[in-house]
């Protein structure tokens, strides 16, 4: 028996001495990670735990690792966007693992000024957006992405020419006296650089700061936000290549529609009827254009369709690649863009005569961890955009339909312009044109960036230094090749150029012996026969230096950040005074603490040195404090299930402003203007000079002072309060954000506008002073759902931002009446007359004047003018009787919805903009038929034909009779020409398919293949009756453009609608 006892403890020992044998042996264990979707997870880490052995999965999503102890090993599974988990190997040798997406935004990270955040502990207003949304909309540029997507940020477009179609961006409205002194600054990776021309598939993340807490360490450079855009890293894993390619088609939404010959000469022998005269069209003329019937000397042409194709093409493509290891990441980026104009190609041009932009971007970041402790970030990035520019060319809006038949046989065409009396065709948009030759320009720009992070955990933990460095280079050439004029042909009758005197009265119809072969006279035939050539060069240069210490700690429940920074930054070849580069420097602190992550509270100082203030108050410094509250953290909220999360926020700052329309040495005089010509008529203008003698001819050149010198001028500033709330409902699936801010900016830089009239000095003359108050305000509001119903995962984001302001005070003559005071109104409020309708036959006498009791308008005035109404009751309208008549044309209420849903690799989302409480005025070519003073050079748009007043009309009609010598009365500024322009936009929508079929795809050597659809601009929504001639409306900016000059491209007006169709390739 006892042998037996013995005989088993043996073999036991047996067992387990070999089991023990077995377990110190090396196994290799194989796994395969998934993602919940049960799509295999490429570039997974996969590491033992305490151990630096460890592998990354391939692109079947499997690991194989040899671990000692299968029994006791621990593997941790990590990857981006996903929780890291931990699995026990419990002796196995293959395993399953399903990683589960990180669904709680509260843990991600967002980049504030010089670092960045844990979204649960920030305490400022900050919102940023993401790649995919950025890839959602096809525009060139990135920016116009921007507007719907991020509270708080409004965008303006007056552009839609190839390779300029950057956009005018503002945050949180205009808190300033000018919309031009209300830019934001922009960061790209923490150096100040234009974002707008960048690939979308570079950048990781763009932010948006928007209160004081968030940008008072940029200090000068902060008052009117800051934009902060990161670009992408490479991560740890398998290298990743993705090509992505798209081809888009781009067509204008909608034309000025303009009338045809025939209803042009009609209208204008009707203006000559109203106004007493005789007409300057017969009733020849008027059949010839009836009937088309002679389209060489009496054309009728549609300039729309005879200069603009239907549609054009836009093509991007990127391929891009990242990876790397634990020490050395990678991320490389290669782009192209191209883009063709709307005008169509003349075949008998040896130049092209449309606008095309191709632009090629590059980047490279390389990070490399050259110890434990030591991290190295290199960049190198930049763009090349090449331009081509046709000379003068335009829509033919100031071109009458019969000006010129058009090209006819390789030949420029154009009618006699004083064919008709009192029609002067001198706005031939081909004349302006058509051979005239183009304009290439290269534009360069190359960045590159050097960061060394050195972690002092031995010192203290938690403490590093940064070290960072940004050099930024820009050069652009640009060729002409023009001419002044053209050779030309003028189209008449052979027997008008005979000198046949025939007896008939109308010899054209009444004459059998009258020749009417077309034959041509030859214009400027002495034009030069070739393109002359010209260039140019522009340049530009910068650097950037920051130096800092931070240091971020953990002490139990409390967490302890700190931040110290230098920095100094020299731009070469500024505006003004280009030989003398322009120097900032920054002193940057920062404090942040935070209990339990429950309440959180933040300090930052900035202190900056301006070149543009004397030396006593060159520098200025800008503090401000934010504290944050989560309430959903106190125990007491834990017993209730309606609320998930609840975060109150507060801040309150100051931040400053140097720049007055990049004016440089405010408290030094300029220098004087020498060798100034003068003659006997410019007495308050130059040139100036003067003579001596008595009937002396000669005038000696004289010096002309410039800008005065202010040595009390000092920094504009702005008082910032926000407050905000975030909460979360139903399991974090509704998300709500809302924020009330405050801004009180004063001092504000201006150039004094309100100068005797006696006196010849002028605005440009005077010295800078600090005299402005402005106060802003407004709420942002953004609601956010996302679900998942079985398959379909689906998500909405809408938001609404409001901001107004006041002008507080400002440069402002007391006017006469106190309606007319611009103080106390809003920045860019449109002022001009009330338009009360239009004079009736019953407002005359039947002496033609107007009836007791009317106000005189100090001007003849006759049925169907415009009626303007007396404010002041003095009984006669004069500039005393104007007042605010609209909005500004930037919209004080923005909205934004966005939506999209994913279904077994099916996609859609949709991005919608609006805006309201918004006014757009018509300037004055819009406003008076046939152009300025009756127009005798320009063309007819359709809509002052379809609602002019007539006897029969003058119950509906919306526009004043036709009228040459009413013109300018009526054309005044008022509310007639203001318009509502608020709008509803379909901005951008994706339809597109993920092929799910990954092991097809892996055959082929592809992880991840899409396709998809996208549309920009494809619907807008308005008020009817805001344009009843069917013009899009942008802002009044394209309309002072569009008036001021007549020839412009093809798309610097009218919106323009992109499809695109896009293939992804990973």
């Amino acid at each position: 028996m006892m042998q037996k006892v013995i005989l088993k403890w043996v073999w036991l020992l047996i067992l387990v001495s070999t089991g023990l044998v077995g377990h110190a042996q090396v196994t290799t264990v194989r796994g395969t990670v998934y993602d919940e979707s049960g799509i295999e997870v490429i570039g997974a880490n996969v590491k033992l735990k305490d151990s630096s052995t460890g592998v990354i999965t391939d692109l079947d999503g499997v690991f194989k690792l040899d671990v000692p102890d299968s029994g006791k090993a621990v593997l941790i599974i990590s990857f981006i966007g996903y929780q890291t988990q931990e699995v026990a190997l419990k002796g196995r040798k293959e395993v399953k693992v399903t990683l589960v997406e990180i669904a709680n935004e509260l843990s991600e990270v967002t980049v504030v000024a010089y670092g960045v955040q844990k979204k649960e502990t920030l305490t400022g207003a900050i919102s940023s957006v993401k790649n995919e949304a950025l890839l959602r909309s096809p525009n060139a540029s990135v920016a116009n992405a921007l507007a719907g997507q991020i509270t708080g940020l409004s965008s303006v477009t007056t552009s839609g020419q190839p390779g300029a179609e950057d956009p005018t961006i503002y945050v949180r409205g205009v808190g300033s006296l000018t919309e031009g002194g209300s830019q934001p600054l922009v960061l790209v990776d923490g150096v100040e650089r234009s974002f707008f021309q960048m690939d979308p598939n570079e950048i990781e993340s763009i932010s948006v700061l928007k209160d004081a807490s968030a940008t008072a360490v940029f200090g000068v450079r902060g008052a009117n936000g800051v934009v902060l855009v990161t670009t992408k890293r490479g991560v740890e894993g398998k290298a990743k290549i993705s090509l992505s390619s798209s081809f888009g088609l781009t067509q204008p939404t909608r034309l000025l529609e303009m009338a045809d010959s025939y209803t042009y000469a009609l209208c204008h022998n009707e203006m000559k009827d109203n106004d007493g005269k005789a007409h300057s069209f017969d009733d020849y003329v008027l059949e010839r254009f009836r009937l088309n019937d002679e389209p060489i000397m009496y054309p009728n042409m549609n300039w729309r369709d005879y200069l603009l194709k239907k549609t054009s093409i836009q093509t991007q493509h990127n391929l891009n690649i990242s990876g790397g290891t634990e020490k050395v990441r990678y991320f490389i980026s290669l782009g192209f863009l191209y883009q063709n104009g709307l005008f169509r190609q003349f075949e008998d041009l040896d130049y092209k005569s449309n606008y095309t932009y191709s632009r090629y971007n590059y980047l490279s970041n390389l990070d490399l961890n050259l110890t434990k402790s030591t991290i190295l970030k290199l960049g190198l990035g930049g763009i090349v955009g090449l331009t081509h520019e046709p000379k003068g060319a335009g829509f033919g809006n100031g071109s009458q339909p019969f000006c010129s038949p058009g090209i006819i046989d390789g030949k420029l065409v154009v009618m006699n312009p004083q064919k008709y009396e009192g029609v002067l065709m001198n706005n031939n948009v081909l004349k302006g044109f058509y051979d005239l030759g183009y304009k290439n320009k290269t534009a360069n720009t190359m960045n590159m960036d050097l960061s060394l992070v050195q972690k002092l955990d031995v010192i203290t933990k938690g403490l590093s230094v940064e070290i960072k460095g940004a050099y930024n280079t820009s050069y652009s050439y640009s060729k002409n090749r023009t001419r002044s004029q053209t050779i030309r042909y003028e189209p008449h009758y052979q027997s008008e150029l005979e000198g046949y005197q025939p007896e008939a009265d109308h010899p054209l119809t009444d004459d059998p012996n009258y020749n009417k072969n077309v034959v041509y006279r030859v214009l400027n035939d002495y034009a030069t026969p070739f393109l002359t050539f010209d260039e140019e060069t522009t340049r530009g240069r910068n650097w950037y230096l920051e130096a800092s210490l931070r240091y971020n700690r953990k002490f139990g429940d409390h967490n302890v950040g700190g931040l110290l920074l230098y920095n100094q930054s020299k731009k070469y070849y500024p505006k003004q005074y280009t030989d003398v580069p322009a120097a900032y420097v920054g002193l940057v602190g920062r404090l942040t603490y935070d209990y339990k992550s429950r309440y959180m509270a933040e300090f930052n100082f900035g202190y900056n040195g301006s070149e543009n203030f004397a030396p006593d108050k060159r520098f200025g410094a800008f503090p401000a404090g934010s504290i944050g509250y989560i309430i959903s953290e106190e125990p007491f909220m834990k017993k209730q299930k309606v609320v998930d999360y609840l975060k109150l926020r507060a801040s309150i700052g100051l931040v400053g402003n140097d720049n007055m329309n990049d004016n440089r040495f405010l408290y030094l005089s300029d220098a004087y203007l020498v060798d100034q010509q003068g003659n006997q008529t410019a007495w308050k203008g130059y040139p100036h000079g003067y003579n001596f003698g008595y009937n002396s001819t000669y005038w000696t050149p004289a010096a002309l002072e410039s800008r005065l010198g202010n040595r009390n001028v000092t920094w504009e500033t702005a008082l910032k309060q926000n407050y905000g709330i975030d909460v979360h409902f139903l399991k974090s699936r509704l998300k709500i954000t809302a924020d009330v801010f405050f801004e009180d900016r004063k001092d504000i830089l201006i150039s004094r506008g309100t100068i005797p009239m006696i006196s010849s000095l002028t605005s440009s003359v005077l010295p800078v002073v600090n005299m402005g108050r402005v106060k802003n305000h407004g709420y942002e509001i953004e609601v956010k759902w996302e679900d998942m119903v079985q398959d379909v995962r689906y998500w909405a984001n809408a938001n609404v931002s409001y901001s107004k302001n006041k002008i507080i005070e400002q440069d402002e003559v007391e006017p006469n009446e106190p309606y007319l005071w611009r103080t106390g109104k809003s920045v860019g409020a449109i002022f001009g007359y009330v338009a009360e309708g239009f004079y009736s036959e019953a407002d005359f006498k039947e002496d033609g004047k107007l009836i007791d009791g009317l106000p005189d308008p100090k001007v003849p005035v006759y049925p169907g003018d415009v009626k303007y109404k007396d404010l002041n009751g003095d009984h006669v309208i004069d500039t005393d009787d104007q007042c605010e008549i609209g909005y500004p044309t930037r919209p004080a209420y923005t909205f934004g919805l966005n939506y999209g849903l994913n279904y077994k690799g099916w996609f859609l989302t949709m991005n919608w903009l609006g805006g309201t409480d918004r006014s757009l005025v018509l300037a004055n070519e819009f406003r008076t038929a046939f152009g300025n003073g009756g127009g005798q050079s320009l063309g007819l748009f359709s809509y002052h034909v379809d609602e002019r007043w007539t006897p029969e009309t003058a119950e509906t009609a919306t526009m004043p009779r036709l009228s040459e010598n009413s013109g300018a009365h009526n054309a005044k500024q008022s509310s007639l020409w203001v318009k509502d322009g608020s709008y509803l936009r379909l901005k951008s929508l994706t339809i597109g398919y993920e092929f799910a079929d990954k092991k097809l795809l892996k055959k082929i050597g592809i992880s991840k293949l899409g396709i998809k659809l996208s549309g920009y601009n494809l619907l807008t929504f308005d008020n009817p009756s805001l344009f009843p001639f069917h013009a899009f409306r942008e802002n009044k900016r394209i309309y002072n453009y569009f008036f001021n000059k007549y020839v412009f491209s093809q798309q610097k007006v009218y919106l323009c609608r992109l499809i695109n169709l896009s293939l992804i390739h990973i």
